[in-house]
């Protein structure tokens, strides 16, 4: 392995993309130095085993010096940062996460896959197709895929799929992350408004979208969800100089407890379940199809995709019941996940247990959005930590107001982990599916022991 011995240092290095695209760049030869005052799991962990977790929290402005290759900054420092003075005041190059993925990649045909929802599971699709091929590429992934050791690959590779993320660069640069990769490909799975803190109103979120499509080259595509009446009213009211590939829901079946997928004339069994899923491989194929992948070569590879890790990933299941484990936070992508439980469990009592967590969901302006998302749910659970609104700085939401924005005075409210656990015991119970839904941890339940409780159940 080539050893370039430059240093290059993260500001905030305990970041999800962040924390992988350091031991990416450790893996070229890269001197990797990094600083964050806190860092959890699985991040830690991983820095660990590749020897670039900071010995101290902090931050250190001594790590800095003029031979500073490049300094990548994180979201979750800030304007004053006293590392990022540092790198200021020395004139080293400072690059947002986007910004050096894009550096890293100008020679690469640039694949960015972007929508409010379904982005990790179609970039995971699409990469879980591309390594089945054989073919060269990079990538950069929200999640946790079998197979894959890291989230992010940079080589030379002529092509490099990225999923790209709606929200702001950095602290200095509040373009979103998805425009700064410069795409000569675009997927856009379709549009809910999200980021409340960034995006105010549902239409600034939506002008992002449209600055997206906008940034196209002539010789680019924008492949889109033309079910998404938003997102098709976007790519449609124009006559744009790009090309535009319309995709849809596909026609499928279920079959003895399995999706099968109808695809070039055959009929494709799946691992993978729920209406929603059929329309990511829609889009994730659409866009393999624009990279000249053989179809003979997708039918063959889509069979095995087993979900990418935190989506609809299954705890437990047996003959009386299924535990699943999903990164919902959003209110489309809560909605989805139930009736994809409701459609495939027909007939089973489908309990959803879902976490107020983000700063959107927690926002009593934004909590509207989630009105009917649980209807098809028979024991609706919502779980808030009130110590959430203290690390957020928010205002806390009481019980009633919960209520209102869901529209349902049957979602059951708690506060502590514990009465969760209680609860759920007495919930989950024979012939039942569970759905454990947040972007955060229900206040620090281990799910996968908190599962186990269940493998003896008769």
């Amino acid at each position: 392995m080539t050893q370039h011995k430059s240093q290059i240092h993260f500001i905030a290095i305990g970041g999800s993309a962040m924390h992988n695209l350091a031991i990416a760049l450790r893996s070229l030869g890269y001197q990797i130095t990094g600083s964050d005052d806190e860092i959890f799991e699985p991040s830690r962990s991983h820095l660990s085993q590749n020897g670039i977790l900071p010995s101290k929290m902090g931050w250190f402005p001594d790590k800095l010096s003029g031979s500073t290759e490049a300094v990548i900054l994180g979201m979750h420092a800030r304007p004053d940062n006293p590392e990022l003075l540092k790198a200021q005041s020395l004139g080293l190059n400072i690059y947002s996460f986007p910004d050096y993925i894009y550096q890293a990649s100008q020679n690469a045909k640039r694949v960015v896959i972007a929508g409010s929802h379904g982005k990790t599971t179609i970039t995971s699709m699409i990469l879980h197709v591309m390594k089945y091929s054989g073919k060269p590429f990079d990538y950069l992934v929200g999640a946790g895929i079998e197979g894959f050791d890291n989230m992010v690959q940079i080589s030379n590779a002529p092509v490099i799929i990225l999923e790209g993320d709606e929200y702001l660069s950095s602290p200095l640069d509040r373009t979103p992350k998805f425009i700064r990769y410069n795409h000569q490909v675009g997927l856009i799975s379709g549009i809910s408004w999200d980021h409340i803190n960034a995006f105010p109103t549902k239409e600034s979120y939506i002008n992002q979208f449209e600055k997206f499509i906008d940034n196209t080259p002539s010789d680019g595509v924008i492949i889109y969800n033309s079910e998404d009446g938003i997102l098709a009213g976007l790519v449609e009211k124009k006559n744009r100089i790009f090309n535009t590939l319309a995709y849809q829901t596909p026609e499928y079946k279920i079959e003895n407890n399995k999706y099968i997928l109808k695809y070039d004339n055959d009929w494709i069994p799946l691992s993978v379940f729920g209406k929603h899923n059929m329309q990511n491989l829609a889009g994730a194929i659409k866009t393999l199809e624009v990279l000249n992948l053989d179809k003979s070569i997708i039918k063959k590879a889509i069979q095995s995709f087993k979900g990418a890790k935190n989506r609809l990933e299954p705890i437990l299941e047996n003959d009386k019941i299924s535990i699943f484990k999903d990164f919902a936070h959003s209110p489309s992508k809560l909605k989805s996940t139930i009736e994809a439980a409701s459609e495939l469990f027909h007939g089973k009592r489908v309990i959803a247990c879902f976490e107020l967590h983000t700063f959107s969901s927690l926002n009593k302006k934004f909590l509207m959005e989630y009105k009917d998302t649980m209807n098809k749910a028979d024991v609706k659970i919502v779980f808030i930590n009130d110590h959430t609104f203290e690390i957020k700085k928010m205002p806390r939401l009481d019980d009633e107001s919960i209520k209102n924005g869901f529209n349902d005075q049957e979602i059951i409210i708690v506060r502590k982990t514990e009465e969760l656990k209680f609860l759920l015991r007495d919930s989950i119970v024979d012939n039942s599916v569970s759905l454990l839904m947040s972007s955060g941890n229900f206040g620090g339940l281990d799910i996968k022991e908190f599962a186990s409780e269940f493998t003896t159940i008769i």
